[in-house]
Formats: C-alpha cells, sequence, structure tokens
C-alpha cells in the first residue's frame, strides 16, 4: 500500500505548485508564505537543540499552547518550529509567538517525498512532535528514516479513522509503528492505537484540559463590560450552519422572560459572518459584529463574533456556553466540537445530541453535572432560561476541580517529553 501512496505523491509532484497556487487564488492559503508548502524556506535554522511540533489546525495549536511555552521556558531547548496547515492557525500562531526569539512558524509541506526531504535536511529536528490524528506517511517514514525521535501526542482517533486504517493494517502497522511514544488523549484511541501497530503507548488524558492562566483571564474593554453589566448574556460557540438560526430564535423565546437577553454568536468558521448577518437581520435582530463592539446598546440583540481567538473573552461573561456542531444533521458522522475551554471557565454546557468527537470529554463533564443535552431551539430557550434562573455566581469548587484535572495531565505529558529533550 506504501509503495503506491509513494507513487501517486511522485506523480503528484510536477503539478503541486499550481495547486498551491490556485488555493492561494482562493484564498485558502496565505497570499505571502504559500511557498512554504513546497518547501521554500527562508528562515535559517540556527544552531542547537530544536524541537519541531506539527499540528494542523487551530483547535490542535490551542490545545499545545501550555507545553509550548514550557517548552520556551527550558533552557536546553534553543529554537522550537511550529507548523500547521492551514491559514487561520498559522495567523494565531504567529500572533501568540511573534515576541518570542525561540519560536518560529512554517507551514507544513506537502506530503511528497522531495519537499519532506527538503524541510528535513533545512531544519534538522532533534525531537519531532506531532499532534492529535496527523499521520502523514511520507514524512513519518523520513523521520524515522533520519533517526529522529518521532512522538504522538494527545493522540486521538476516530472510530471512522480506525475502519479506514484497519483496511491496510501492513502499511499501519508501519507508520504507527514508527512512533517512539504516542501519548493517547482517551482510552478508545489507546486501543485503536495498539491494534494499529503502535508500540509505546501511554494514556494520560487529553491535554486540552490543560492551560494558560493568561488565557482565563482574557477580559473584554473595562467600558464594554459595565455597558452590559446589567445583561443576561450566554453565548453559542463553534457553530454550523443552520445552527445560527436556530440560536437567534431560541434568544427570542428568551426575550419573551428576560427582555435584557444578550446572545453571542461565535461562529466556527468567520468567513461566513457576512451571511449569518444577513440571516439574522433577516429576523429582526438588532447585531453588532465584535469588532463594532462601541456600537453595542441597550437594544442589541446579538453580538457576532468576526475575528479569530476571541472565545475566552466571551466566554468570561457568559453564563452558559451552547456548543455548536451538535445540532447540525449533515455533520452527524464528524460532530460536536470542544467543551473544554468554556467548561473550565465556569460556563455550564448545552450541547446536542451528536458530540461523536467528544464524547470522552462530556463524559468527564457530566460526572461534574455542568452539561445538559438538548435537540431543537425549543429545548436550547427552556435550558437558558432556567440556568438563568439560577445563582448568578459562577461554581469556583468545579473550575478548581477541573484546572486541577488538566495541570495533572500535563505535569505527566511533560515528564514524558522531557525523556527526548
Amino acid at each position: 500500500m506504501y509503495f503506491w501512496y509513494k507513487i501517486l505523491t511522485y506523480l503528484f509532484y510536477p503539478f503541486a505548485p499550481i495547486y498551491i497556487y490556485f488555493r492561494k487564488i482562493k484564498g485558502k492559503e496565505d497570499p505571502l508564505r504559500y511557498k512554504e508548502k513546497l518547501s521554500k524556506i527562508i528562515i535559517p535554522r540556527d544552531e542547537g537543540f530544536l524541537i519541531w511540533i506539527h499540528m494542523a489546525s487551530v483547535g490542535e495549536a490551542m490545545s499545545v499552547l501550555p507545553l509550548i511555552e514550557d517548552c520556551i521556558e527550558d533552557k536546553k531547548v534553543s529554537k522550537i518550529l511550529l507548523t500547521s496547515i492551514t491559514k487561520s492557525s498559522g495567523k494565531i500562531l504567529e500572533k501568540r509567538f511573534n515576541k518570542s526569539s525561540k519560536v518560529v512558524h512554517q507551514f507544513l509541506p506537502i506530503d511528497i517525498p522531495i519537499l519532506t526531504r527538503i524541510f528535513l535536511k533545512h531544519w534538522k529536528p532533534n525531537l519531532s512532535i506531532f499532534i492529535d490524528s496527523e499521520i502523514w506517511p511520507n514524512l513519518i517514514l523520513e523521520i524515522k528514516k533520519s533517526k529522529i525521535p518521532l512522538l504522538l501526542v494527545n493522540a486521538r482517533i476516530t472510530k471512522k479513522t480506525f475502519k479506514r486504517w484497519v483496511l491496510v493494517k501492513r502499511f499501519s502497522k508501519k507508520i504507527f509503528g514508527s512512533f517512539d511514544l504516542c501519548i493517547s488523549s482517551n482510552k478508545e484511541t489507546v486501543n485503536f492505537l495498539k491494534t494499529l501497530g503502535a508500540k509505546n503507548i501511554k494514556d494520560y488524558g487529553n491535554l486540552k484540559f490543560s492551560h494558560l492562566k493568561t488565557d482565563l483571564n482574557k477580559k473584554l474593554d473595562i467600558k464594554f463590560e459595565d455597558k452590559i453589566k446589567d445583561r443576561r448574556i450566554w453565548c453559542a460557540a463553534s457553530t454550523h450552519s443552520p445552527e445560527e438560526i436556530l440560536c437567534a430564535r431560541s434568544h427570542l423565546e428568551i426575550k419573551k422572560k428576560y427582555n435584557n437577553i444578550l446572545t453571542i454568536i461565535i461562529p466556527r468558521h468567520i468567513d461566513r459572518s457576512k451571511k449569518i448577518y444577513k440571516d439574522l437581520t433577516n429576523l429582526n435582530l438588532r447585531v453588532v459584529l465584535s469588532n463594532n463592539l462601541e456600537s453595542v446598546g441597550e437594544n442589541t440583540d446579538v453580538i457576532l463574533v468576526n475575528s479569530y481567538g476571541e472565545a475566552l473573552k466571551f466566554y468570561n461573561i457568559s453564563k452558559c456556553v451552547f456548543l455548536g456542531k451538535s445540532l447540525t444533521e449533515s455533520l452527524i458522522k464528524d460532530s460536536g466540537q470542544n467543551p473544554i475551554e468554556p467548561a473550565r471557565l465556569g460556563c455550564k454546557i448545552l450541547h446536542g445530541p451528536n458530540v461523536s468527537n467528544f464524547e470522552d470529554i462530556y463524559k468527564y463533564l457530566e460526572t461534574l453535572k455542568i452539561t445538559k443535552q438538548i435537540n431543537n431551539s425549543a429545548d436550547l430557550a427552556l435550558a437558558v432560561i432556567e440556568i438563568f434562573k439560577q445563582d448568578n455566581a459562577k461554581n469556583s469548587t468545579i473550575i478548581k476541580e477541573i484546572e486541577n484535572y488538566g495541570q495533572n495531565i500535563f505535569k505527566n505529558v511533560m515528564m514524558e517529553l522531557k525523556q527526548y529533550i
């Protein structure tokens, strides 16, 4: 199987520049840095111990921020190379670490042998770490061939992905057997990894439960917070179509009970903001975009967040959060969004019945009695109203419980990583 995969990637090589260029035209690639995906590298490789951490997208990037910060503080580490695939993750990582001389970001090259060899020859990492479920066969086998320690951290393999790998079991054993260490995010993944050929597997829990205290303290402008201090606020996050309309209808129901209701909607993909804005205003709702918060008044119904990296600020002022991708029928096979961030900020979590991607996390949060399943807009409205009837203070005991749980996971993961530094 690997032979054919390798042949196909070689055949694709002449067309790779055209493919990437057209993605740039469509706005899917960074207009200035898209050539990095063709291993056009202009940043030099400094002397010293270099850790390379690869993550696919925004979610994976946010989950390893504490890990990156710890490596920055480690005097043995001279450089940290961060690679990702999506344009949005690149922007977030650059913005986050632009003041750190130790950290550099680059987009991962396409998984073609020639490009992966150029990449590895230039950077010569002393340790390579892949996050979540990022599996690139040519790159992984080239790392193994170069005798670079290779770790899979916060590994998460879904049933759907597992079924695909099982069909090519010899291939899977070649790939997953190349990892020196796999740190799983849940027990199901442990079993999948064993079947797929991984050898050294550890299970400490989901690294996404760990966090930076500075993140939890992210606040909105004081003047803005003072303006909305008397409003009843709830949030709908990581929403997909048509969940924004569903939340808008819930808002209208809640408004019959609480006239001072303020709904915050954070779509998963902010490039949909214009359409969502139009759909909501068509329902006679007064909508303000988050980059224009000074326009929020006492009659504003909805704040529509249209920039990345702002969610924590709005979680901090919300009583409860509805997590999207859980009521969208078309996404039922790949459903759910991560509820950890709002939960560790003391928010009650509301979600639809479809949360297959984060079942293990929801099971843990259920033990803390801070989650509730809803099935439609009427359910959502009733659940939010019920939460508003309760005590306004956020549960500090729950917040501390989640914090301790996350820090234990983080300490165990870092203990394993330090053995390779």
